[in-house]
């Protein structure tokens, strides 16, 4: 066998073997997030890239027909735009990006990759890139060009992840290794024609990707899980506030004597309160909107016990069947309520609202309450802590996102999106 066929084999064999332990590996494992969902496709469709290769190759010596040579030639092209398309995909994702900067993103590359399949289509009938005569595979002078979707976006990438200020050092290496490998494989390929020198770069850039960011984004998500545990039984017990407790008890021993069945159902609210907080404490996984729902509904039936006509709740419930965090609701509708319309003497009204969009469910909390300047408030703050691991937990358990608004004396608007699984 000639040298370039037995390395392209060889590079084929080890790719699939090593992309073949990575899918199994993630196929195993259970609450993948949505960054994992999107490589574990890129995974699937480069082993079978790989796979079609090793099999041309091998096929190759033996088939000297010209439309054999060109249709496999463009497969393979478009092959390789098809993965880079779906690691940008990826990319995007794992990247913390405002919605209309990942739409656009995500509309530029597609119009760029559907404009180059259509130019490797085209090369079949014109051979702008590459020919075939006499079973021989010919560049032409404007082969370069065919690489131009995967150098615009590998150019993108690279400004994209060293401009992103949420990425530390190890994921900008991972991603720049993503940008420049294939780049230098693309240039030696055209160099040294026949020898697949662009599919070893691959095997090399998912190594990097899949352990600079991957599994290690899944060790220290394995830590964050155990220092979280920590915050969330710190946080839920913070919700059981002493002071909570005696006014809540002693507006229902006031009503014991003035309404007797009032007092009792704000009892009955009371203990389902209580329950759901302890309950809590030891509850690691997402729970159905709706209970969360029910649990501010009691935190909101307490409070109006004590300020009556101050408070006004209005539900605007359109989707229910999702999961949530527990406690990640319930607190924010408290937050509203104590820091927001309740420093006002004449009180205020707080709207609570789901709806769902196309790639998430939304939960909305506005109120008319005080409000508070955006810049002068630092999040990262002790006395922010509740809030702070709320976001955190949406984050980690969810991959949902929360985003505050507010300005002083028209209210706060805080958006929580749960972002449907791909």
């Amino acid at each position: 066998m000639k040298p370039n066929v037995v390395f392209n084999a060889t590079v084929c064999i080890i790719g699939i073997a090593i992309l073949l332990i990575h899918v199994v590996s993630m196929l195993f494992k259970k609450n993948r997030r949505r960054d994992e969902n999107r490589l574990f496709i890129f995974l699937i469709f480069t082993a079978i890239h790989f796979a079609t290769y090793l099999t041309f190759t091998l096929l190759k010596s033996s088939v000297q027909s010209d439309a054999y040579i060109i249709g496999f030639y463009t497969t393979f092209y478009i092959f390789n735009n098809i993965e880079v398309f779906l690691l940008f995909y990826y990319m995007l994702s794992y990247l913390e990006l405002m919605d209309k900067t990942r739409k656009s993103l995500f509309i530029t590359n597609a119009a760029l990759f559907m404009t180059f399949v259509v130019l490797d289509i085209v090369n079949i009938f014109t051979g702008i890139f590459f020919t075939a005569s006499g079973g021989e595979y010919t560049r032409s002078k404007l082969m370069i060009l065919s690489q131009g979707y995967q150098f615009v976006i590998f150019v993108v990438v690279f400004i994209v992840t060293m401009s992103n200020k949420h990425l530390v050092i190890r994921e900008k290496i991972a991603f720049a290794c993503y940008c420049l490998l294939p780049l230098v494989a693309i240039i030696l390929q055209n160099r040294f024609a026949g020898f697949a020198i662009a599919y070893l770069s691959i095997i090399l850039t998912i190594e990097i990707l899949f352990f600079f960011l991957n599994v290690q984004k899944n060790i220290e998500l394995a830590e964050q899980q155990k220092m979280n545990k920590e915050a969330q039984i710190k946080i839920m017990m913070s919700q059981i506030q002493p002071h909570f407790i005696y006014n809540s008890l002693s507006s229902i021993s006031t009503l014991v004597t003035i309404d007797p069945d009032k007092a009792q159902k704000a009892l009955d609210n009371f203990t389902e309160y209580l329950r759901h907080n302890l309950a809590a404490l030891t509850q690691t996984n997402l729970i159905p909107f709706e209970e969360e729902f029910k649990h501010v509904q009691t935190y909101v039936s307490l409070e109006k016990v004590r300020f009556n006509t101050r408070i006004s709740v209005i539900y605007d419930i359109k989707v229910r069947d999702f999961l949530v965090p527990p406690l990640s609701i319930q607190p924010l509708v408290e937050n509203a309520i104590k820091h927001g319309i309740l420093k006002r003497m004449e009180g205020g009204t707080v709207i609570i609202k789901t709806y769902e969009s196309d790639d998430a469910y939304v939960v909305e909390v506005n109120d008319d309450g005080v409000g508070f300047d955006m810049d002068a408030i630092n999040f990262n703050e002790n006395k922010h802590f509740g809030l702070n691991n709320i976001k955190h937990r949406i984050k980690n358990m969810c991959n949902g996102d929360i985003i505050f608004t507010s300005e002083i004396d028209k209210g706060t608007h805080v958006v929580i999106k749960f972002y449907k699984k791909v």
